[in-house]
């Protein structure tokens, strides 16, 4: 019998999380090498740079270009606040002066004598960067971040909205069939993340966007609905930089699909534990999964890592789960592995599958799919 082997989403119960806590460019690192670390905790800082603005002096005093330099009031390289006197001409016997004033808080940073411009820049933008874990600080990188260390619970989701979040886990559903409806959710789940079984809806998610709820991680949601969400229609899976209170995470897919048995327990096991969570996905080269993890304490490590990951190959009746466009998300069971090569449109030749989805059967790269729990 045909066999593909494909990896699935990892279910860890006690891994070794590492993660990189790197700032855009180089600034200041706050802690040292073996420092405990709660999630909150700033770990590196720097400045953006702020944005520029033109500003056209030599049009707003009707003065020759090569005249500008000459009536600024500061030199290149100083600061401005709002409303501050930036540039004034000397008029007529001192009288009937004209002048400019800083339209923001700024820097001067050049002066054209060609187009009577001059260039003017917003404050830096100050960007901290936080531990995101709790753990320790195994490893400094100079003037550019961290890495964190922890012992954790460690579980992938197939896809997520939404960027990094944290607060008590609190699961509301009683199976991982269940929906996690509006109702469910009330004013004191606020910063926390709350778990469900099969599904949310969109008037749910919303309830849980309005009571300021830190995450929230079920099976299912539907695709349709994110476009209401996000403002746009998601294209290419690239997610979490939304500015979004609730971030969210889907373990399935898009529907209404329970959650897997072992990733509906263990989230269970752990229920009013701290936990840190991260919508971010990307479905391309470079896979990036949504995550949720949830560091351990002394008395919760066992010393014995568990992984809980499909280690049988697919085969003909094996429930499976595309993770590429355009049928990204959709369920369906293997009918058949052929064993020859197909030409796909791209014009690849490339090993595939068919999949019944629904009551359509579709030929999709084995590449582009992964086992799904069915226990």
């Amino acid at each position: 019998m045909a066999h593909s082997y494909t990896p699935g989403l990892k279910v860890l119960h006690e891994t070794k999380v590492r993660k990189d806590r790197i700032l855009p460019l180089k600034g200041e690192v706050l802690v040292e090498a073996g420092a405990s670390v709660k999630p909150d905790d700033i770990v590196a800082r720097t400045h953006l740079p702020g944005n520029v603005q033109m500003l056209n002096v030599g049009n707003l005093l009707n003065i020759d270009p090569t005249d500008v330099e000459a009536v600024m009031l500061k030199p290149v390289g100083s600061k401005f606040t709002k409303g501050e006197m930036m540039a004034e001409t000397k008029g007529i016997f001192g009288l009937f002066k004209s002048n400019v004033l800083a339209p923001i808080d700024c820097t001067l940073e050049s002066i054209s004598s060609i187009t009577g411009q001059v260039v003017l820049r917003d404050a830096p933008i100050p960007v901290e960067i936080d531990a995101y874990i709790r753990g320790v600080v195994a490893e400094v990188i100079a003037e550019e971040g961290v890495i964190i260390e922890t012992e954790a619970v460690f579980i992938q989701g197939i896809f997520g909205i939404g960027g990094e979040s944290r607060g008590e886990l609190v699961v509301l559903t009683e199976g991982r069939e269940d929906e996690l409806t509006a109702d469910m959710i009330k004013p004191e789940h606020a910063g926390k993340v709350l778990v469900g079984g099969s599904f949310i809806s969109l008037a749910a998610y919303k309830k849980a966007l309005s009571m300021n709820v830190a995450g929230v991680v079920v099976g299912g949601f539907n695709y349709f609905d994110l476009e209401e969400i996000l403002g746009y229609t998601l294209g290419v899976a690239i997610t979490g930089s939304e500015d979004l209170v609730t971030s969210l995470v889907l373990t399935e897919g898009y529907g209404e699909i329970r959650m897997g048995s072992r990733t509906f327990d263990l989230l269970k096991q752990h229920h009013g534990k701290f936990t840190s969570i991260n919508g971010a996905t990307q479905i391309r080269a470079g896979v990036i999964r949504p995550e949720i993890v949830i560091p351990l304490s002394p008395e919760d490590i066992k010393g014995d890592i568990q992984a809980v990951k499909i280690n049988e190959g697919i085969q003909a009746g094996s429930l499976v789960r595309v993770i590429r466009a355009p049928y990204f998300g959709r369920i369906g069971t293997v009918v058949s592995l052929p064993s020859e090569l197909q030409k796909m449109e791209s014009e690849t030749m490339v090993r595939v599958a068919e999949i019944k989805i629904d009551d359509e059967v579709l030929v999709i790269p084995r590449a582009n799919l992964e086992m799904v729990e069915t226990d």
